[in-house]
């Protein structure tokens, strides 16, 4: 227990109830908090698509939806890394989503 509370300072690195007790609470906020993480990126990567997108003159949902009708098997992470490096990839991903929307409510009519 004292070698896992290396690092800590004061009695929690050099009193094994303290540590134990630093160490326990430690090990608690790295499980919540890699759950936590995921939530926390993907609603960063939610943000990024949506300002590309609406720039790009298209909602987040209706983006999003028009990848899905196109089969684009992309994730959000990635999507979010081209709008915010390759301007270019992404403008063609939006023109691909807007024309599956397109096939997608000629069908529906």
């Amino acid at each position: 227990m004292l070698s896992a509370a290396k690092g800590f300072r004061l009695k929690r690195s050099k009193l094994y109830r303290y540590a134990a007790d630093a160490v326990d609470h430690g090990r608690q906020y790295a499980f919540r908090d890699r759950k936590t993480k995921k939530r926390t990126f993907r609603a960063l990567w939610q943000v990024r698509i949506n300002a590309s997108a609406r720039a790009a003159g298209i909602t987040y949902s209706r983006f999003i939806e028009g990848l899905k009708a196109a089969h684009v098997a992309l994730d959000r992470k990635i999507i979010a890394d081209l709008a915010a490096q390759d301007n270019s990839v992404f403008s063609e991903l939006v023109k691909i989503a807007q024309g599956a929307l397109k096939t997608k409510t000629a069908k529906a009519a």
